[in-house]
Order: structure tokens, then C-alpha cells, then sequence
């Protein structure tokens, strides 16, 4: 995804208005907005060697965010930007407000060099700061999340016992469960479900999709690892996986 060509203090600015109605699920159309948004995050991530839970968690920031407030009312890159920040606070990997930015400049502009400590520099820097505060009083200061990642863990290594080890090492279950976890959060599909229903559903399209079957037993192999997960939500789940990718298509 390509973002602006460029960007300013000015243009990242938290805007003055502030709207009490979100967009997740009042205007499906800005969808794609967020999902550029949320690439931008998890590549951000990506360059400032972010674990994939801290980058999740900006994720769920960015999506929990903008449940409340409008797009219209803050630059959606800046709170992006501060989400990365929060996050790594929350998670305990900290990262520097100047790496955060330069990152971010150099993904607007690519191939430019760092910014200088000058007072565009020093504004966005307190623009992003102002903006991690706004984020903690929208979301309540409720910051910390329980995200998939555990639960599906533990499903793999359940699932893996079940299989014969030839036929697990020839399939990239274990790989593709975990790519197709990490696109969850390009939508805000991670706020909807719980997250033992999207490890499952996660770990579920994997094995159907390279044609790995389990024992047969009294109750399905979900089952038996979620007392609570039905077929629907499995189904569901995955519907909404795939119009995430229906929504990459047209980013292109």
C-alpha cells in the first residue's frame, strides 16, 4: 500500500473536532481507509522490529478508537502513530517517539532522510504524544487486550499431536495459521469476535486448505478444543477473513 506522497506537523495535527460517533460500524465504506491504516501500522511495526503481539495491540487500538470517534475528526496516520507508541508502552517493548516518526516519514517518503531535531519535528512529536493521551481517555484508559495469539498456540501444538509428523512437516499448517492470524487485524473483524473463535476459525481454514484431515472422534476437533465455538462461528469468522482480502484486491 502507498501512502501519501507526503505529510507535515500541519497535516498531522489532532484536529480540534471531536465526534462521540465511531466508524467501524456506522460507515463500512471507510473500511478501506482503515485497512490501508492498519497496513501502514503492521509495516511500521515490521521496520521498528516490533513483536507481532505489540503490533497487534496498536491494531486493536487503532480499530477500538476509531469505534468512538469519527475518521473525519483526527488525521487517522497520526493516531496511528501514537497507537504504535501506546502499544509498545502496554507490551513492554518500548519505542522511541523519534524512531516512530522517522519510520513514518521515510514510509511517506521513501528514500529521504531522517528529520531533523527541528520545530516540525519537535510539533509532531507533541502532536503524537497529545494524541496517545486522546486514545487513553476514548478507550478509558482500558488498554491492555487478550488477543488470539495464546489460543492458538496451543491449538497447534493439540492439533499437531493428532497428525502423523510426515504429514505435518510436508504442510505449512502451523506457518499459514499465523499469516492468516496477522491479516485479521487489518480489519476491525479482531473487535467482533472472540479471540478463541478466530484461532480456531484461523487454524480451521489452514488445515482445510491444505487438505489435512484430523481423527475422527464423538465431537469435532474445535469442539473439543472450545467448548463454545460452533460451526457458525467459525463460518462467520472466516466470511469476514475473506473480505479483507476482497478489500487488499481493491487497495492495489
Amino acid at each position: 500500500m502507498q501512502g501519501p506522497s507526503a505529510y507535515s506537523t500541519a497535516s498531522l495535527r489532532v484536529a480540534g473536532r471531536r465526534d462521540s460517533g465511531g466508524d467501524i460500524a456506522a460507515d463500512p465504506s471507510l473500511d478501506t481507509k482503515h485497512f490501508r491504516v492498519c497496513r501502514f501500522i503492521m509495516e511500521t511495526g515490521v521496520k521498528l522490529c516490533m513483536r507481532s503481539v505489540p503490533v497487534a495491540t496498536a491494531c486493536v487500538l487503532y480499530h477500538r478508537f476509531f469505534e468512538r470517534v469519527s475518521i473525519h475528526a483526527y488525521e487517522p496516520y497520526l493516531v496511528a502513530m501514537s497507537c504504535v507508541y501506546l502499544a509498545g508502552k502496554v507490551e513492554e517493548q518500548h519505542i522511541r517517539t523519534r524512531d516512530i516518526i522517522n519510520v513514518s516519514h521515510r514510509y511517506f517518503n521513501s528514500g529521504s532522510t531522517p528529520l531533523e531535531c527541528d520545530k516540525e519535528f519537535w510539533d509532531l512529536r507533541d502532536s503524537v504524544v497529545q494524541c496517545e493521551l486522546l486514545i487513553l481517555r476514548q478507550l478509558n484508559f482500558q488498554v491492555s487486550f487478550e488477543h488470539p495469539h495464546k489460543y492458538l498456540l496451543h491449538y497447534l501444538l493439540s492439533v499437531k499431536s493428532l497428525v502423523n509428523r510426515h504429514a505435518w512437516s510436508r504442510t505449512p499448517v502451523a506457518e499459514t495459521s499465523w499469516a492468516l492470524l496477522r491479516d485479521c487485524y487489518h480489519g476491525a473483524m479482531v473487535i467482533c469476535h472472540r479471540p478463541q473463535h478466530i484461532a480456531i476459525a484461523m487454524l480451521y481454514l489452514a488445515l482445510n486448505s491444505y487438505g489435512v484431515e484430523l481423527p475422527a472422534g464423538e465431537r469435532e476437533w474445535w469442539q473439543v478444543l472450545c467448548d463454545d465455538v460452533m460451526k457458525a462461528d467459525i463460518d462467520a469468522v472466516i466470511a469476514d477473513l475473506l473480505q479483507l482480502y476482497d478489500m487488499e484486491a481493491k487497495c492495489i
